[in-house]
């Protein structure tokens, strides 16, 4: 599992050169920056690819943070679960029906992020999802494909950025070894591989994979 989380973590660092590379070639067109925390808000859904990799991060910061977290987070996956009496241990969105998840997941909803410092840092930066890592500025694929129509309003305003062939990165092509190393991961946890298995923030807190494992079909 570690080597296997290890792979993955390689993988979210290429998506993190990338966005590097964009702010020191478009740095005056893009608001980001570390401790910006305007996009960490609300529940969104996360593998169970990252939420172990997350957990991995999680483990390392001192028994306090721990214990703490731990707390927020039952407590959340508690008003979860009273909002949804199916979505319950070990919390798969993918068990419940999709047309559910919006209950859980409102737009209009602003709490911070579990995982926040005071500071608006990230408790556990370097082992943060996928979808935080690439949140912000347009994802265009090296082909030209626009893989989000919507980013950042304070990023590329007023800026045809489908001109910017710079920002562009092969996501098909990472976003297929991301769905390998998926399979693999459940594969070796419940037997057979599947293509999606999400789960959100407070869930990984909690979240183990002798749990996910709970799901093998018998």
């Amino acid at each position: 599992m570690k080597e296997l989380l290890g792979r993955y973590g390689e993988l979210l660092r290429e998506v993190d050169r990338w966005f590097d590379g964009c702010i020191q070639r478009h740095g005056d067109q893009i608001a980001c920056h570390r401790g910006c925390s305007a996009c960490c808000r609300g529940l969104f859904d996360i593998t169970v690819l990252d939420a172990l990799y997350l957990r991995s991060g999680i483990d390392a910061l001192p028994e306090a943070v721990q214990h703490s977290l731990r707390m927020k987070a039952t407590e959340r996956l508690a008003s979860l679960s009273a909002c949804n009496p199916s979505f319950v241990e070990p919390w798969i969105l993918n068990r419940i029906p999709e047309k559910d998840w919006e209950a859980l997941m409102p737009e209009e909803d602003e709490t911070p992020c579990l995982l926040l410092a005071e500071d608006g840092s990230c408790l556990v930066y370097e082992q943060r999802p996928m979808t935080c890592r690439l949140n912000g500025i347009p994802l265009l694929d090296t082909s030209g494909e626009a893989l989000m129509d919507e980013w950042c309003t304070l990023n590329f305003m007023g800026i045809d950025v489908a001109q910017l062939e710079d920002l562009r990165h092969p996501f098909l092509d990472l976003f297929a070894q991301e769905l390998l190393l998926f399979r693999e991961l459940t594969r070796r946890l419940l037997g057979e591989a599947v293509n999606e298995l999400d789960t959100f923030i407070p869930a990984a807190v909690v979240l183990d994979a002798g749990m996910v494992s709970a799901l093998r079909r018998k």
